[in-house]
């Protein structure tokens, strides 16, 4: 057995001579076991088979797309991607929406400083007694009463002379704006990345399936020289094993594609629709402003550093809306309309039924002057908390200008290496 083990062991490429090894008795064993088995594939070593081509790639199986993404694969831009995906993106839109409650806010906050007006009709029936025009209930001027009120209501403080509630609410809005901004650059990010993972996997799979082709052809080349003659089985195996690679690559590259095209879709449609490509424009680069440029722009339109100064103004309006809250408070609250025992403009009391009929229509005017005389501290501890929250927004705006300042040193020192690698590679 060793000397026939040795001899297969020792056929080259042109049939050599054969040669006796000594081999280990373990060696031996597992080798025995390793041509048993392999019996059924190999077949005589002296005269092998020929061998048909293998079978076709692998296929991905998916299951079944729905009838909308049956017809033709629709054609997605950056654009595209990115419009659709703020249709969609759930995070974005909880920032937009926020967005417009805080303009809403504003908006009541303006409101709060007009007049008010309502109207008010009421009807007080009371339980007569039988003696007095008044009924049972002496607060009432007769047994029937009927009001029919137009009320102003004016409140006058400090907070709605200055607007404090007004501009605080306008602060806000401008730190929504600003989140929302954060948001949509975020998303913006997102796609970007994920569209092109999408690209670059497009292109691995076209040259993982244009390597499959040549490896396919390779083998079917390397079985006919060796059916005629020309070439060792080895080579045969060794073309084969490249194809298996290659195959395994292919396959990798189609799963990978696959999975972009999954992350995007999630991304830009409302249902999962994987019936579409991704244009591929990585040929042509966008240009790279200058230094100047990007430090301008970071300065005036950075959602971050407006955010944390909207947060400061936020807080200064607190505290100014904290301190006047010591200051006294003047409501007017003028009325304009009926209260008489008939609904009419001209009515006779019961009470004083020989004056005949009266005016009904009038007014009254009740005015209020508020003081804040003692609140067990609440006002102070306000205030006190409305400072902090101040020092805090200082903090955090200095904070936030330090990193993007050196966030943009950073984001722009990679992308000119990154220019320059890529003028490089092409």
């Amino acid at each position: 057995m060793t000397a026939r083990d040795a001899s297969l062991l020792g056929e080259g490429s042109s049939g050599g001579a054969r040669r006796t090894a000594h081999i280990p008795p373990a060696f031996c064993h597992c080798l025995a076991l390793l041509l048993i088995c392999g019996a059924a594939s190999v077949g005589d070593a002296q005269t092998p088979a020929p061998q048909a081509p293998p079978e076709a790639p692998i296929q991905l199986v998916y299951p079944s797309k729905p009838p909308e993404q049956t017809g033709p694969p629709l054609t997605i831009t950056l654009a595209d991607a990115l419009e659709r995906a703020q249709k969609n993106d759930p995070q974005f839109l909880a920032a937009l929406s926020d967005q417009k409650s805080a303009h809403e806010d504003r908006l009541q906050a303006m409101y709060a400083r007009l007049p008010q007006f309502s109207d008010t009709t009421a009807y007080l029936g009371t339980q007569g007694n039988g003696i007095t025009p008044n009924g049972r209930y002496v607060e009432n001027d007769g047994v029937h009463v009927y009001h029919q009120w137009a009320v102003l209501h004016q409140e006058f403080s400090a907070n709605t002379l200055m607007g404090t509630g007004y501009k605080r609410a306008g602060a806000a809005e401008a730190v929504a704006a600003a989140r929302a901004e954060i948001a949509r650059r975020g998303l913006t990010v997102t796609v970007t990345r994920t569209y092109y993972a999408l690209v670059v996997a497009q292109r691995k799979y076209a040259t993982a399936q244009e390597a499959l082709e040549q490896a396919r052809r390779f083998f079917e080349l390397t079985g006919d020289l060796e059916r005629a003659g020309q070439a060792a089985h080895s080579d045969v195996i060794k073309a084969e094993i490249q194809y298996r690679q290659q195959e395994a690559v292919f396959s990798e590259a189609n799963l990978g594609m696959e999975t972009a095209r999954l992350a995007l879709s999630v991304l830009i449609f409302p249902t999962l629709d994987e019936n579409f490509t991704a244009v591929d424009n990585l040929d042509t680069p966008q240009p790279l402003p200058t230094l100047g440029e990007v430090q301008d722009m970071a300065g005036r339109m950075n959602p971050d550093v407006r955010a944390a100064v909207g947060s400061l103004q936020q807080a200064n309006f607190d505290v100014t809306g904290a301190k006047t809250a010591f200051l006294p408070v003047v409501s007017f609250d003028p009325v304009w309309g009926i209260e008489a025992n008939c609904f009419a403009l001209h009515c006779k009391y019961t009470a004083i039924p020989e004056a005949g009929n009266l005016p009904n229509l009038g007014y009254f005017i009740t005015a209020t002057l508020t003081f804040p005389v003692w609140d067990w501290g609440t006002l102070r501890s306000r205030l006190r908390q409305a400072e902090l929250r101040q020092g805090q927004a200082q903090v955090e705006l200095s904070a936030a200008q330090r990193r993007v300042l050196g966030g943009l040193y950073a984001a722009y020192n990679e992308a000119l290496v990154s220019r320059a690698n890529v003028d490089k590679l092409r």
